[in-house]
C-alpha cells in the first residue's frame, strides 16, 4: 500500500492493527499486573480530578475559561495512564476489536472489563482517603465545589447521564487511538490533551472520574441521607450527595461509556480497516 501521509505518525490502518494487538496483550495479563495497572488508572483519574477541582474553585474565572482549563488540567490523568503506564476501563472499552477479530474470547474481555473497572475504583477511592485526610479542601473554595460537583452529577436523569457518557467515552477512545498513532512522548501528550479537554468542557461523563469525584463529595457532605455524621462542610441535607445518587449515576454513565467506547469508536473502526484484514 503507498504510503499516504507524510508524517511520522502511524497511519489509521497501522493504528487499527496496534490496537488490535495492545487489546490481546490486555486480555492475556495475569491478574496481579491486572489489577495493579487497574489501581494505578483509578488514581491516575483522580489526581487528574483533583487538578480540574482546584482549576474551577476559581469564582473570578468565566464559565468558559474555567471549563476549558479544568478540562487541559484534567488531561493530566489520560497522560498519565498512556505514557506511564495503567489498565483504565474506558480506554480498554477498545479491546472489543481484538474480540470481534476473534483473537480473544468474550470470556477473557469481561474479565479484563471487571477486574479493571473495580480495580480503578479501589485507586479512585484511594486518592479520595488521602485528599479527605490531607485537608486539602480546607481552604473553602474546593472543598464547597467538589460538593456541588458531586451533587450536580448525582442530580443528574438516566437518559442525560448516559448519553454523556457516550459522548465522553467516544473523545476517550478517541485520544487514546489518536495517542497510540504518535512515536514520541511529546505526541502522546498532545494527542490526549485536546479530546479529553473537549469532553470536560462539555460537561461530559466519565464513569472513572465520578468514582473520586461524588464519594469526595459525599464525605465533605457527611454522607447526607445515608446515616452518616455530619460532614466537615455546612451542606444542607436536601442539596448534599448520596452513596444512593453515586450509584444512580455510576450505571447509566458505565453503560454509556461502554456504547461511546466499544461500539461508536471500536465497533466502527474494526469496521472500516479491520474486517477484512486476513482476506
Amino acid at each position: 500500500m503507498p504510503q499516504i501521509y507524510g508524517t511520522e505518525a502511524h497511519s489509521p490502518k497501522e493504528i487499527a492493527a496496534a490496537v488490535e494487538e495492545v487489546g490481546v496483550t490486555k486480555a492475556n495479563l495475569r491478574l496481579l499486573p491486572m489489577v495493579a495497572l487497574g489501581v494505578l488508572a483509578g488514581a491516575f483519574i483522580a489526581l487528574g480530578a483533583l487538578y480540574y477541582t482546584v482549576v474551577v474553585s476559581d469564582p473570578e474565572l468565566s464559565f468558559a475559561t474555567a471549563r476549558v482549563l479544568g478540562g487541559l488540567v484534567f488531561s493530566l490523568g489520560l497522560v498519565l495512564v498512556i505514557v506511564a503506564g495503567a489498565e483504565l476501563f474506558t480506554g480498554n472499552n477498545l479491546m472489543v476489536m481484538a474480540w470481534v477479530s476473534r483473537r480473544i474470547s468474550l470470556a477473557r474481555l469481561l474479565r479484563n472489563f471487571a477486574v479493571v473497572y473495580v480495580s480503578n475504583l479501589a485507586g479512585a477511592l484511594f486518592v479520595v482517603f488521602l485528599v479527605y485526610y490531607s485537608g486539602h479542601w480546607e481552604s473553602g473554595l474546593i472543598g464547597v465545589k467538589a460538593v456541588e460537583i458531586a451533587a450536580a452529577k448525582t442530580a443528574l436523569p438516566f437518559s442525560d447521564a448516559f448519553f454523556r457518557g457516550v459522548l465522553c467515552n467516544m473523545l476517550v477512545c478517541l485520544a487514546v487511538w489518536i495517542a497510540m498513532g504518535a512515536r514520541t512522548v511529546a505526541g502522546k501528550v498532545l494527542a490526549v490533551v485536546f479530546p479529553v479537554s473537549a469532553f470536560v468542557a462539555a460537561g461530559f461523563e466519565h464513569c472513572v472520574a465520578n468514582m473520586y469525584l461524588v464519594p469526595l463529595g459525599i464525605l465533605l457532605a457527611g454522607g447526607a441521607g445515608t446515616g452518616f455524621t455530619t460532614g466537615p462542610l455546612p451542606i444542607a441535607t436536601a442539596e448534599a450527595p448520596t452513596w444512593s445518587g453515586f450509584a444512580a449515576n455510576l450505571l447509566p454513565v458505565t453503560a454509556g461509556n461502554l456504547v461511546g467506547g466499544a461500539v461508536l469508536v471500536a465497533a466502527v473502526y474494526w469496521a472500516i480497516y479491520r474486517r477484512h484484514a486476513d482476506s
